[in-house]
């Protein structure tokens, strides 16, 4: 195994452990949605969207499509860091497609990493609902950089330069 493999399988050794153990960041118990799959470069969170996250024009907020598409590109990213490398969006651009409600099911928003280097990131996700059926994509520029190793419940900290 060569030195990229190795660093690659920290990050996601990391994340599947999370899963393993039920781990689940705040925000996702907050909004209702949670890292389901990983693997090397692949992320897929899933949530079940209710009126607690409707715009008042009676539909999802586009602010929880985008959470999902930029949490699956992150994690997608984060699943080949290796240990003491952390990440942050730089970019998010998403397009909707379909209005997401409380009667879409259980949505899924898969992420895949596009290019990695050694200071960014590129990944696309999508996001479909229940019935299969598209309702926004995303592309994201990620930061990469050097990072205290992540505690569960603690914030990373960025090392600074």
């Amino acid at each position: 195994m060569d030195a990229a493999d190795e660093s690659g399988l920290a990050g996601l050794a990391q994340l599947r452990a999370w899963i393993e153990s039920g781990f689940q960041p705040p925000m996702g118990g907050t909004l209702g949605f949670a890292l389901v799959e990983v693997e090397r470069g692949k992320a897929v969170f899933e949530g079940r969207p209710d009126r607690s996250v409707y715009n008042p024009l009676g539909s999802v907020h586009g602010g929880y499509a985008a959470t999902l598409l930029d949490s699956a590109c992150g994690v997608a990213i984060a699943s080949m860091l290796g240990p003491d490398r952390g990440h942050t969006t730089l970019e998010l651009k998403i397009s909707y497609l379909r209005a997401l409600t409380e009667s879409s099911g259980t949505v899924r928003a898969v992420g895949r990493v596009v290019s990695l280097g050694s200071r960014v990131g590129f990944s696309e996700a999508t996001l479909h609902d229940g019935d299969g059926r598209l309702c926004a994509t995303a592309t994201s520029t990620l930061l990469v950089f050097d990072a205290r190793p992540h505690v569960p419940g603690q914030g990373t900290i960025v090392r600074g330069e």
